[in-house]
Formats: structure tokens, sequence, C-alpha cells
């Protein structure tokens, strides 16, 4: 009867910090709390960075940062444990194990980490500070946007890869260029292949500080050349996130109108009369009013088809003898 009752907990837990399609109050409200708790931290950090609110609620930071640290430890511990529901065909431990190794699990860890660390190896505050900011990335976890985002990245990770080692190499032939042309007239801007790499990347990037900047007519060609590579080099991380944030979304609009499709043929609902229900359904599902109008008019027109085709296959046989009639 314990055991029971401890799955059942367990259970219990798993839905209201995993399960992503159960959604009570309490869940809701637990999320909300969480934002809230995540938000209020960055706040924090951005006021302890100004002196003069830091020295007057130094207390407050302390003590609010204390409560956010024990806060966090036990949502991560909770997730942990009741990761194990996650699939029942593997074990508790290789539930938790592949958990552990998730993106949204590390993030988790990263947000308590440093102030655990701080017991045993004493950091610089201001890095302290900084490093409380990734907590702003657990904000992932409960904004869509965020997770499509993230999706997109994990899914072209591989042409990201390929772009940057392709920016290293220009980078570097570049650095190399304008070493060897503007070494022996800049001397002290140009002194190395290393310190060359800083104007390389502000050109490739097509920044253009002007910080450092070739003088002689050679090294001015090269760097008009470098940055007309680097306008093509420089959009092509924005392309390939543009494009697969298009295939993203229109793959999230086709399982929505799919899940919605669904929900509306196995309730038998009528389209006219029962506005209120399809609007619920809409709002469960997280489809555009103008999305939900599409796919009405379409299944009015196939449920339309669907009878005429079952009119003609009704007259279409001699109700005396069975035999098809002609057409």
């Amino acid at each position: 009867m314990k055991l029971t009752a401890w799955y059942t907990l367990r259970k219990f837990v798993y839905n209201n910090l995993h399960n992503e399609d159960y959604e009570t109050p309490l869940s809701r409200g637990l999320n909300y709390f969480l934002i809230a708790l995540i938000m209020s931290n960055a706040a924090a950090v951005l006021l302890e960075s100004v002196q003069k609110y830091y020295v007057l609620y130094q207390d407050f930071f302390y003590y609010f940062e204390i409560f956010s640290i024990i806060i966090f430890s036990v949502e991560y511990l909770l997730r942990f444990w009741s990761i194990a529901e996650s699939n029942s065909f593997e074990s508790d431990w290789k539930n938790r194990l592949n958990w552990v190794k998730s993106g949204g699990a590390i993030i988790d860890l990263l947000a308590i980490l440093p102030a655990y660390l701080n017991f045993f190896v004493q950091f610089d505050l201001r890095f302290l500070r900084i490093v409380r900011l990734l907590r702003l990335l657990k904000l992932t976890r409960y904004f869509v946007s965020l997770q499509i985002l993230l999706r997109v990245i994990e899914r072209e990770k591989g042409s990201f890869q390929a772009v940057i080692f392709i920016l290293m190499i220009m980078i570097i032939m570049a650095a190399a260029g304008v070493y060897l042309i503007e070494s022996q007239a800049q001397p002290e801007v140009f002194s190395s292949i290393p310190a060359s790499m800083w104007w390389a990347v502000v050109t490739l990037t097509t920044v253009g500080y002007g910080d450092v900047t070739p003088i002689t007519p050679l090294g001015r060609f090269l760097g008009a050349i470098i940055t007309i590579l680097g306008v093509g080099l420089a959009a092509l991380p924005a392309g390939i996130l543009a494009n697969g944030l298009a295939n993203e979304l229109e793959q999230r609009k086709e399982k929505l109108e799919l899940r919605f499709r669904e929900l509306i043929q196995n309730s038998d609902i009528d389209f006219v009369l029962e506005t209120e229900k399809i609007e619920e359904v809409r709002k469960e599902v997280g489809l555009t009013k103008e999305q939900t109008h599409d796919i009405i008019l379409q299944l009015i027109r196939e449920q339309k088809e669907e009878s005429l085709r079952q009119e003609r296959e009704q007259y279409a046989y001699c109700p005396h003898c069975g035999k098809k009639l002609p057409e």
C-alpha cells in the first residue's frame, strides 16, 4: 500500500513538472511561480550591479538568493526523481540518466551549481552575478517560441558547424594576408597573425569599427575583397536559421491542424451550432482563429463530398435486381 502511494506521488510530481499535456490550476500556478522567480533573479542581478542599491538592500539580495537556490534545488531534485515515470519500458535510473544529459537538465544544473561551488572555491562576486543570469535559460521550458528556436539550432547544428568552420578558415587567411601586407607599414598594429585576427573578424562580419585599418593600397584592396566576401558569409547563419524556423513552424502548424481534425471528428461536433466547443478545442490545441476557420471549411467541404458520394452510390444500383445502373 505504501509503495502504491509512493508511485502515485511520483506520478503526480511528474505530471506537474514534466508532462506538457497535463494542465491543471496547480501546474499552471507552479509554472507562473517559477517564471516569476526566474525573472526576479535576473532583475536582482541587474540591480546588484548598481552600487547604491546593492549597499542599501544587501541583506535582501542575500536572503533572496538563498531562497532562490533552495527553490531551484528542490525543483531539480523533484524533476530528477519523478522523470522515472517518463518511459515505462526503461528502468527508473535509465530514464534519469537520459534526463540528466538533456539540455533542460543541464540548464537547471547550471542555475544552481555555481552557488554550491562557491562554498569550496571562492569566486569573484561579479563573476557569480553574471553566471546567475544563466537562470534566464530556464525560461525555454515555459515558452514555445524559445523551444522552437532551440529545436531549430539542434536540427541545423551540422549546417552551423560547417559555416563556423568556413568562417574560421576565412579569418585565419584574412589575418595572415593583412599581416603579410601591413606588418611593415604598421608593425605596432599588425604585429602578428593572432593580433591581426581582430581586424579580420570585424571586417568579415562587416562591422568595421575603424580602430584598426590598413593604410597601404594593397592592404585596402585586400580589405575590400574580405568585406565583400563577409557580406555573403555573415548572412549564411541568418539564412540557415530563417529557413529552419520556417520549416519548424510549418511542421508545427501541420501537427496542430492534424490534432484539431482528430479532436473535432472524434467529438462529432456540429460546425454551425457548437461554436463554443470548437473554440475550446482551438485553445487546447493552440491554433489561430484563421487556421481554425480554414480547417472547418475544409471539413465541411469533405463532409459534403462524402455525402454526395454516398448518394451517388445509393442510386447507382437497381432497387429491384441490385445490378449497377449504367452511367
